[in-house]
């Protein structure tokens, strides 16, 4: 949800995100919470999550945070209700500083879409309390193998190939070796980290189609002029049609937990 140079489609993303929202609930669902800390959404997108969060936090708030103009207009209108509860800042966790430190950090879905995992931990550390905690799922080693690579094969042929180039999706899916290094790195403790598939199969090509445009292939379709893009996306969820299950994203999921020493 962190995308310098290509915006969300933020309503789209809202009404499909359900596999994203059942996973971020089931993380959220971790956290023990006494319901006054300061939490920092990193990656807040659409508000979705957000607002649970607001729900478990009744004498605390939450810092939602994100690069796209977009997700944040679209989480500002969902949680106007949260007034005091809630506040909004457009930032880059590749680099970035809060005005003052929170009791944990929760992300969910977004890490992957920032390329400098090194300068990201280091700004992610930085704004933790002494004692603060982490927690956080993203896209790890190996996540949508199937769907990126054919995506990179018709990326690669005409008419498509003149617009795509190698930097279209810039998403950075580590391992979990280089993800504790860096963790390490930067002083974080107690660190816990767990690669594990979590695939969603759709009903049709349709429904996949109208998933991947907005949410997995959204670089690639903005780089397409109009009469191209669906073309694009026939062309990558047709091979879909041979996997078993058909027309299943191959989704590979990293958890960490890590603690800021006290």
């Amino acid at each position: 949800m962190l995308s310098k140079s290509v915006e969300w489609d933020a309503r789209a993303y809202d009404k499909l995100s359900d596999p994203q929202f059942e996973w971020g609930m089931k993380l959220m669902a971790t956290i023990p919470l006494r319901g006054d800390e300061t939490i920092m959404d990193a990656g807040c997108g659409s508000g979705r999550l957000t607002e649970e969060l607001i729900k478990r936090l009744p004498e605390g708030r939450v810092i939602a945070a994100d690069l796209s103009a977009n997700m944040l207009e679209s989480a500002k209108e969902r949680l106007q209700w949260a007034k005091q509860g809630v506040e909004f800042a457009r930032l880059d966790l590749s680099n970035f500083r809060l005005a003052e430190p929170v009791d944990g950090i929760y992300s969910n879905a977004t890490l992957h879409w920032v390329p400098d995992h090194a300068s990201m931990f280091r700004s992610l550390f930085r704004a933790l309390k002494p004692g603060g905690w982490l927690i956080a799922q993203f896209g790890g080693d190996g996540n949508l193998s199937r769907l990126k690579s054919r995506a990179a094969y018709w990326g690669k042929q005409e008419p498509f190939a003149k617009f795509i180039t190698q930097e279209t999706d810039s998403a950075h899916y580590a391992t979990e070796v280089e993800t504790r290094q860096n963790m390490e790195a930067v002083g974080f403790a107690d660190i816990e980290s767990r690669l594990h598939p979590e695939s969603v199969t759709f009903p049709n090509a349709d429904a996949m189609r109208a998933f991947v445009t907005k949410v997995n292939l959204h670089k690639y379709i903005a780089a397409l002029p109009d009469e191209l893009s669906q073309e694009f996306a026939n062309k990558v969820v047709s091979e879909a049609a041979k996997d078993e299950p058909p027309f299943t994203l191959d989704y590979m999921r990293l958890t960490i937990r890590a603690r800021r020493p006290a």
